[in-house]
């Protein structure tokens, strides 16, 4: 399997080049075609990639197994924080030393990612590290998932309803007791487009997707098909049309609106993990493509590049040097140097250090 791994490490790639365009759109609308800047304005989805891939690889990797030790838990959790949260720092500290740092609380929020529990605070500083906070609640949750999955999905799914139920009744208690001035959990709009607990099934769909793969020798029948790559492309691109139908202007987004929010938390992820298994499963040009060493390299990078393509970073490079492609190279070439620099070797070092606790 490690082979077909690679297309899918290329993959992240693509999703980072989606929300980099979504970013960036703003600055096309004077020439570009409304069809296509209604498109660019839900190529957020990049996000939505992001988190189906991570479902997907976290339950191929790690299944139920962290459950079953505390001290297995424990590294897992560590494991999985040391991803997130070194080269997150790094920026978010450098960039308070040179613009000055905030308030303690907003500062605290920001540092430990809380932040992203409030629709008041889950845009400020780094304002993309939003899903950083969904991605850590994930993580938190996903042993447990995946143990209701393997019981049935049905269990799995009524867990997440369990979540999803909590959070907004924490939310809207709050709300209705003191008016929840900080918005934590708070309202219904940001708990289904920010948070982990609106946004399961995302996650949900690539668990399901690697539980099949390892367990349900029945999936294997699917294999008599073909064309997964291709179709789940052409689904996955008519589905973003589709939600952009919801858009009332270009200024829009149609996942604002109940029906685009749909198309995105549950039609979308079905799509991206049909992807997700053709790219396993087929030998295609675009799998190809995905599984070069060059976009590898920037797959591995991506989640750099997610961090300096908007934010601190971005405004530094535009002082010294623009380029009309809204520096997309130059952001990549930026974070390909980061990643093998500072993010790869400091992970292996920690990580090697946790496995042997």
């Amino acid at each position: 399997m490690k082979e077909h791994f690679k297309a899918l490490t290329g993959l992240r790639a693509v999703a980072a080049i989606m929300v980099f365009l979504y970013h960036n759109r703003k600055y096309w609308r004077g020439w570009l075609p409304n069809f296509i800047i209604q498109n660019l304005n839900e190529f957020h989805v990049g996000v939505t990639l992001f988190f189906v891939l991570s479902g997907f690889l976290i339950a191929y990797t790690y299944q139920d197994n962290p459950c079953k030790l505390r001290k297995e838990y424990a590294k897992y959790l560590l494991v999985r924080l040391i991803r997130i949260f070194p080269v997150y720092l790094l920026i978010l500290t450098i960039s308070y030393y040179d613009n000055g740092f905030p308030a303690t609380n907003i500062a605290f929020y920001n540092f430990t990612l809380l932040k992203g529990f409030s629709d008041k605070y889950n845009l400020e500083s780094l304002p993309q590290s939003w899903s950083l906070t969904v991605e850590l609640t994930f993580y938190l949750f996903a042993p447990l998932i995946y143990f209701f999955l393997k019981r049935h999905y049905n269990q799995a799914i009524a867990f997440l309803l369990a979540l999803l139920s909590i959070s907004l009744l924490v939310g809207y208690g709050w709300y209705y007791a003191n008016g929840n001035p900080e918005r934590w959990f708070y309202n219904w709009l940001f708990i289904f487009d920010c948070s982990f607990f609106g946004r399961c099934f995302e996650f949900f769909s690539g668990m399901l997707l690697a539980h099949l793969l390892l367990n349900n020798k029945s999936i294997n029948k699917l294999y008599y098909f073909k064309h997964y790559t291709l179709l789940s492309a052409v689904f996955i691109m008519i589905t973003i049309y589709g939600i952009s139908l919801f858009e009332v202007d270009t200024f829009d987004q149609g996942t604002q609106h109940i029906g685009g929010l749909v198309l995105r938390n549950l039609l979308l992820p079905v799509f991206f993990s049909t992807l997700i298994y053709g790219l396993i499963k087929e030998d295609t040009f675009f799998k190809k493509i995905l599984s070069t060493q060059v976009a590898i390299l920037m797959g591995n990078a991506s989640y750099l590049f997610y961090l300096v393509h908007i934010g601190y970073v971005n405004r530094k490079l535009y002082n010294y040097q623009w380029l009309g492609d809204r520096n997309f190279i130059f952001l990549w070439l930026i974070s390909v140097a980061g990643y093998l620099l500072i993010e790869k070797p400091l992970y292996h070092y920690l990580k090697r250090w946790i496995q042997r606790m």
